[in-house]
């Protein structure tokens, strides 16, 4: 017998992404199943500055770097943006807010400063196959060096 393949329509791939999205905010896992669990096996996961995650054991990695540096995230999911491919791909732009290690950070407040994200997910047989997360991750704006315009 061949690899089966589960269809799946753009609410559930949605409902997946979503769920993902649930679990960073509680920075746990819910009662349905445990976050790395929402990853294929093989799945790839790119964050900005740390690289590119293959597997499980390389996006706990990632997720646990990532993960230490906030004490809280919140993502805003009345303004979510969804964008489907009618295929296996789903994009959702948003804002967030939250409190980083180096302080707190508001999509819009200021407005050049962190919060605006945008997530490309391929999401197959209920699993997220590979994520690609763009946003800038100075989340406090302290990166005023190379940018001179924020410390304006």
């Amino acid at each position: 017998m061949g690899i089966v393949h589960t269809t799946m329509t753009d609410e559930q791939r949605k409902s997946v992404a979503l769920e993902y999205l649930k679990s960073l905010d509680r920075g746990s896992t819910s009662d349905e199943r445990p976050f790395l669990e929402l990853f294929a096996e093989d799945a790839v996961v790119y964050f900005p500055k740390w690289g590119v995650a293959h597997g499980r054991s390389e996006i706990g990695e990632l997720f646990g770097d990532v993960g230490a540096t906030f004490k809280s995230i919140r993502h805003h999911s009345q303004d979510f943006n969804y964008i489907f491919s009618g295929s296996d791909t789903i994009v959702i732009e948003g804002r967030s807010s939250g409190e980083h290690r180096d302080g707190p950070w508001e999509a819009d407040h200021p407005a050049w400063g962190a919060g605006r994200w945008c997530d490309v997910f391929e999401i197959r047989d209920f699993l997220i196959q590979r994520v690609s997360i763009y946003l800038d991750p100075d989340y406090a704006g302290k990166d005023t060096t190379r940018y001179p315009w924020i410390s304006a």
